[in-house]
């Protein structure tokens, strides 16, 4: 998913999005493209305007830091998008693909620990969003319409990002769906610019750019933005219009997981919850039969 092609890909579209004044220039004449011209962005990062086109067209392959730095301040670049454009420009630095020996699955503990929350929901997912684990109360707020043991099953578990664009359910489970849908692109270009050669990855995405007209659209606007907090605005057919707090927690191991947790205020939320809990059955999900069922 990176190499050449991407690093000119977003190098293009953020150089597109800037007008002269953005960056203290004048504009004189007319421009047939949208956006600052090469030379002028290669004028304001202080490097000659043929390097910067090969760069762009991904003909110079060996930028020094220094140099990105430079463009990144050109572009006025964010944190989340300078280290992606880094990782764009040296994918050396990117970690090695390790080969899959079997299919991934959330740690017993992990399990454990969201089991033992039943008034908060939430769900374990994996490198590229697919749904590991998730409790009771978890798998009734995103996701009621399916099998409550799909994560355990490697062959159908569920995926948020796929679910986002190309199940109808989870379409229409958000108030502000563009806004999920903006969220869940940039995530996903952070992991293409950190694992770009990670094939389950690159299935994902080919998917959705066939699948989904939204998604290939987003996806080429390249937006780019770690996500880990926030509101989400949900509109659930069993309790309605409410609102969430969600935290995404990461273990300090390399599995690339995430424990993803909501939390209301107090209001609307916390009855939309409460009611949720309510139709979960006493008992279903004691610890020994949750755990169980996601290690099959």
């Amino acid at each position: 998913m990176s190499g050449p092609n991407e690093l000119g890909e977003f190098l293009r579209v953020r150089r597109a999005a800037l007008q002269p004044e953005d960056v203290g220039l004048q504009g004189f004449g007319v421009r047939r493209v949208p956006g600052l011209r090469r030379e002028e962005l290669a004028m304001l990062a202080g490097v000659s305007p043929t390097y910067y086109s090969r760069l762009e067209q991904g003909l110079s392959t060996n930028a020094s830091d220094a140099v990105i730095a430079s463009i990144a301040r050109a572009l006025n670049l964010t944190p989340d998008e300078q280290a992606h454009l880094l990782n764009l420009a040296r994918p050396e630095r990117s970690p090695k693909r390790r080969a899959a020996v079997k299919p991934d699955r959330a740690r017993i503990g992990t399990l454990r620990l969201i089991n033992s929350l039943p008034g908060t929901p939430a769900v374990i997912i994996g490198r590229r969003s697919e749904v590991l684990g998730w409790n009771a109360l978890g798998h009734r707020l995103v996701a009621g319409h399916l099998d409550v043991d799909s994560p355990g099953r490697a062959a159908d578990r569920p995926n948020l990002t796929r679910m986002l664009f190309l199940d109808e359910h989870t379409k229409e489970l958000y108030a502000r769906w563009q806004e999920e849908a903006v969220r869940a692109v940039a995530s996903l270009r952070v992991l293409g610019g950190k694992s770009p050669e990670d094939p389950e990855l690159t299935a994902l995405v080919g998917e959705l750019t066939v699948k989904s007209p939204e998604f290939c659209k987003l996806w080429a606007k390249h937006p780019v933005e770690t996500c880990v907090s926030g509101v989400k605005y949900f509109r659930h057919p069993e309790v309605g219009d409410f609102e969430l707090h969600f935290e995404v927690l990461t273990p300090p191991d390399d599995s690339g997981h995430r424990v993803l947790l909501y939390t209301p205020d107090p209001g609307s939320g916390a009855e939309a919850l409460e009611l949720l809990g309510r139709d979960i059955e006493t008992g279903m999900d004691t610890t020994a039969g949750f755990v169980e069922r996601m290690r099959r």
